[in-house]
């Protein structure tokens, strides 16, 4: 149902919000954040100002503006810079970036320019000197300082992952909103880029209703389904669909079964020789029990039910019947191989066994007749009821009575030989006893999910599809029930538990028995005219109190006495008596249960708040909550599950929940946060969602912030599936690929092969590696030298590469791990996501690519290029016999773009051999041979992906090192970073060397640092 059109605000939710906009302000001023320094200690420090401000005035100064102005000043601002801003010693704190920019520049020879006056050397390294010696004193004047974290609200990624977990169901109710704007380190996890404006609020308003509109009410809570929940035919849709998804994940299959007591049987002939894998008679107690054993271990090695596979075991070592099914079963299994090495050919036999089982047992599945009544109809619940019941109770059972018996010489013997039965005596006693145990072990069906119109007479297998768990009703909604054989013999009692759980919640959700009842009525007005006389007149579907106890007992009666009248059996009339009441059982079931349920949900609400909020409710918070909630009902008029979707909506739009409220500075001083507030930050951080369970209870024990504790829970976050969020937001953002799945610049009539799901696994590729990296605990340099790359079955053909198959040798769709050094693949550089992306779609793009290697994996700020530059055809084919190594080369030769291209042109020339797709290739568009080499920045030359990747990992490494820990560190803190980082950065830069660049070991070092594990307020103005 739709949700009422005023906006439900929960009153507890003003206050907060207020408080948070408060707090949602620029950061503040860095250097009064220790209030308990001493005269002398501000003494000491205004010297160390005083020096910083006299080495700037004497030395930094007049360098810049003897060397640098005339470019960067207030009438020219090459490069889009301007130094005026940069004329005192507080720039050095305030656009440290920049500085440690003009550093580098500067001791590289590349500022000033060559065509530009130069300083001498003395005058460079004493400029140099000076600016690293200021920005250490500073960054360490600082060190540890937590750093001007902002209080913002969930960006829209970590708004879907939370609402995932919260409700359990993928729900991305974000999808369409506007795209979050990035940071300066490119991420959208700041509170500079994730502000809240009023139509922002508007659509998370519209988003928290598309939430609640998928709650399920439950007996004992509430759920979300992965759909809308607004009508009975959505509700019957979660329901079923939750029965029908646990009966097929059991473990039916019989070859499996036969398969594994074969396993065990070779393996015992292995240890024990004198065992004889070729005789199925009686064994011993000692090798049975050892079986025993074997079979539990494989059974939960294999997820196979063990009680099943005890059973099937010893059938087939028990005594052998002269004739029949269960002799022709053991005979087949016994000739199975006995060498180990033959699992293929013998899972082969076993499935061609289990096929035969299914056609031996379709043979010997019993009939039974429709129940019939004058005036009544053959479609009639009670009757079709009845006729599943009867099925259902003869699953596992030989009905000789109701199965023709198969002589010598009749037709069928051919097609059954095994069913073939012998004459009249013991022969025919074996045999028949052989039938009965055959049937018991092997049902016709271990559940019944799909049934069609049943009284028509149509054989099960020729009924239609798709009416999921239906009792074949005609034009009536109704459930049946029909997993004897699944229950009683596969599944154990946490199965049985979860299954009858299953079918009561089927009846509360979508009051199955009352609409089934309702049908009964208006079906035997219509269809069936049963209740055409006029004693019948007070049962209508249309009147509410039909489904009432006095209405459904009158009806039983006046029903009944009709049958009696009309000639019914005893068999029909006991169908009618059974009917009637077990449907008013049903209905009384579904409407106390309804009633009980109520403070169930209520107490789910409270639990919702509580971890959506993610800290635990203050009791006043709870009565507020459940006093909304009774307003709703009280003075609203809304119904019971309208009320809850309310609540719901309001505490989705609660500042508690979609603001990071961990955040917000709660005093003048820098204090360390709670525990609470560090389980929300290292979520957030590795996660991009909300604490799990075990995160809250260590909090809640006081224990996250003991060291040990907290790099062991963010070691086992790592290697969750959950951290598949990093490898999107933060490697997705870091080598800017997060927004590939809707990438459409190339053009397909060109390149066809370029699909959607070939889009799809290239942006999977780097998400799986990452991911893979991380779970395994790797080193960060395997991202430049790994030989090994995650493709599935489309990638594998993109790249050349031969298919995927599984152990056994088959071919497979899924993703692998596959080693492609020997294919110019391997780690992030050659991959198509990245070569695809930085190519304009009809021709690659050396700039492009050279760009993303020294911007996104070695963190080089290179300036945008001058509104002036002339463009390089489009399409590679326009080139003519000029390659597009020799265009660029004459591109350089435009004075504005010669210092930046000669820092990025080489290491996308290097990567030419893959085309606009990340496809290898020997030949450009226009008939040209490739030339991948190049000379790479520092005199250094290379040929192609391989001259690449050694002059990364042997010149560069640090480099590549230094800017991932500095991406992770902006991450993970969720702010830029500033000067008072550095010593951090060194710290992490030491220790993450010593631990072999594991990924964990940065993290960690992430986690314990001052910067992480504290927060400072405002100062008081």
């Amino acid at each position: 149902m739709l949700l009422p059109a005023r906006i439900a605000w929960l009153p507890f939710s003003l206050v907060p919000l207020a408080l948070v906009l408060t707090f949602a302000c620029p950061p503040w001023n860095l250097l009064a954040d220790d209030p308990e320094n001493s005269s002398d200690g501000r003494s000491e420090q205004v010297e160390e100002l005083d020096l910083i401000a006299s080495r700037f005035t004497q030395t930094i100064r007049p360098f810049l503006e003897g060397h640098c102005q005339d470019c960067h000043g207030e009438e020219v601002q090459e490069a889009k810079l301007d130094l005026l801003p940069y004329s005192t010693w507080e720039s050095l704190e305030t656009f440290h970036q920049t500085w440690e920019e003009i550093v580098h520049r500067v001791e590289a020879g590349e500022m000033p320019p060559a065509d530009a006056e130069q300083p001498s050397d003395q005058e460079r390294s004493e400029v140099i000197r000076a600016i690293r010696e200021a920005r250490s004193e500073l960054a360490l004047r600082n060190a540890g300082d937590p750093g001007p974290v902002i209080t913002r609200r969930l960006s829209h990624a970590e708004y879907n992952y939370t609402i995932r977990d919260l409700t359990g169901v993928d729900l991305r109710p974000t999808s369409e909103f506007p795209v979050d704007p990035a940071n300066e380190a490119g991420f959208d996890n700041t509170g500079e880029s994730l502000a809240m404006s009023p139509a922002l609020m508007q659509k998370y308003l519209a988003a928290a209703r598309a939430v609640a509109e998928h709650l399920v009410l439950k007996p004992d809570g509430f759920d979300f389904a992965d759909h809308p929940v607004a009508t009975d035919t959505d509700r019957d849709k979660y329901a079923v669909r939750r029965i029908v998804d646990f009966y097929q994940r059991q473990p039916t299959d019989l070859a499996g079964y036969f398969h594994a007591c074969w396993e065990v049987r070779v393996a015992t002939a292995v240890a024990d020789p004198r065992e004889s894998a070729s005789a199925a008679g009686d064994v011993a107690a000692g090798d049975v029990a050892d079986g025993d054993e074997r079979l539990d271990r494989l059974a939960a090695d294999k997820r196979l039910s063990p009680n099943y596979l005890r059973l099937i075991w010893q059938m087939l070592h028990s005594p052998q019947p002269p004739s029949g099914p269960l002799a022709a079963v053991q005979q087949a299994w016994i000739g199975l191989p006995d060498d180990p090495a033959e699992s293929t050919a013998a899972r082969q036999v076993c499935e061609s066994v289990r096929d035969r089982v299914q056609v031996l047992r379709r043979r010997l599945e019993p009939t039974f007749p429709n129940l019939q009544l004058e005036g009544g109809h053959l479609g009639s619940q009670q009757f079709v009821l009845w006729k599943n019941d009867q099925y259902a109770a003869h699953r596992r059972r030989f009905v000789p009575e109701t199965v023709a018996s198969i002589l010598p010489d009749a037709d069928e013997a051919q097609e059954f030989p095994e069913l073939v039965a012998p004459a009249e005596g013991e022969s025919r006693a074996e045999f028949d006893e052989s039938l009965i145990r055959f049937c018991d072990l092997f049902p016709d069906a271990f559940y019944v999910s799909e049934r069609g119109r049943d009284y028509v007479g149509k054989r099960r297998d020729q009924q239609e599809k798709g009416r999921l768990l239906s009792a074949g009703f005609h034009s009536m909604m109704g459930y049946y029930r029909d997993d004897g054989p699944l229950y009683d013999l596969i599944l154990d009692d946490q199965g049985r538990a979860e299954i009858d759980r299953l079918w009561q919640e089927l009846d509360f959700i979508t009051a199955a028995p009352l609409r089934q009842y309702v049908g009964f009525v208006w079906f035997e007005r219509t269809d069936s005219r049963y209740l055409r006389d006029e004693v019948f007149d007070f049962a209508r579907a249309e009147d509410k109190s039909v489904t009432t106890e006095p209405m459904i007992r009158r009806l039983a009666a006046e029903y009944r006495a009709k049958a009696v009248r009309n000639g019914g059996s005893e068999e029909v009339l006991a169908a009618i008596d059974l009917y009637f009441d077990r449907i008013n059982d049903q209905v009384r079931w579904v409407e106390q249960a309804r009633l009980a349920a109520e403070p169930h949900h209520l107490r789910a609400l409270v639990d919702f708040a509580d971890r959506a909020y993610r800290r635990p409710l203050t009791s006043g918070e709870s009565d507020e909550l459940l006093a909304f909630y009774r307003s709703l009902r009280d003075d609203d008029g809304l119904t019971h599950e309208e009320a809850i979707q309310d609540a719901v909506v309001s505490i989705l739009m609660s500042p508690w929940f979609w603001y990071r409220v961990d955040l917000v500075p709660t005093a003048d001083e820098r204090r360390p946060l709670t525990d609470f507030e560090l389980a929300n930050r290292l979520s957030y951080f590795l996660w991009s969602s909300m604490p799990d369970r075990e995160l809250r209870d260590l909090a809640a024990a006081g224990r996250l912030r003991d060291p040990d504790v907290l790099v062991a829970q963010a070691r086992r976050m790592l290697q969750s599936e959950a951290s598949e969020a990093l490898a999107i937001e933060f490697a997705g953002n870091w080598l800017d690929f997060r927004r590939f799945e809707q990438h459409n610049s190339v053009d397909r009539e060109r390149y066809p092969q370029f699909t959607d799901s070939l889009r799809q696994a290239m942006f999977e590729e780097p998400v799986r590696f990452f991911g893979d990296l991380v779970r395994r605990d790797g080193s960060v340099l395997e991202f430049l030298e790994a030989e090994h790359t995650f493709v599935n079955a489309e990638l594998a053909a993109h790249y050349g590469l031969e298919p995927l198959a599984d152990p056994a040798g088959e071919s497979t769709e899924g993703w692998q791990r596959v080693d492609v050094a020997d294919r110019q693949r391997g780690g992030l550089l050659p991959m198509a996501v990245f070569q695809t992306a930085n190519s304009p779609g009809l021709r690659t793009s050396p700039v492009k690519r050279g760009y993303w290697v020294a911007r996104r994996l070695l963190g080089e700020r290179i300036p945008p290029p001058p509104p002036d530059v002339p463009e390089l055809p489009a399409d590679e084919q326009d080139l003519g016999p000029l390659t597009l190594a020799a265009a660029l080369a004459k591109h350089r030769d435009h004075a504005a773009c010669a210092g930046c291209h000669e820092r990025f042109d080489s290491l996308g020339l290097a990567l030419e051999n893959f085309d606009p797709i990340g496809q290898w290739r020997t030949t450009d568009l226009g008939s040209n041979p490739i030339d991948a080499r190049a000379d790479f920045p520092g005199g250094v030359t290379g040929d192609g992906i391989d001259g690449l990747r050694r002059y990364l990992i042997e010149h560069r490494q640090q480099d590549f090192v230094d800017h991932l820990s500095r991406q992770l560190l902006s991450y993970g803190l969720g702010r830029n970073l500033i000067l008072s980082d550095e010593s951090l950065l060194d710290e992490l830069r030491s220790q993450w060397q010593q631990d072999g660049y594991r990924f964990s070991s940065l993290v960690a070092a992430i986690i314990t640092s001052p910067q992480f594990l504290e927060k400072r307020g405002r100062p008081t103005p």
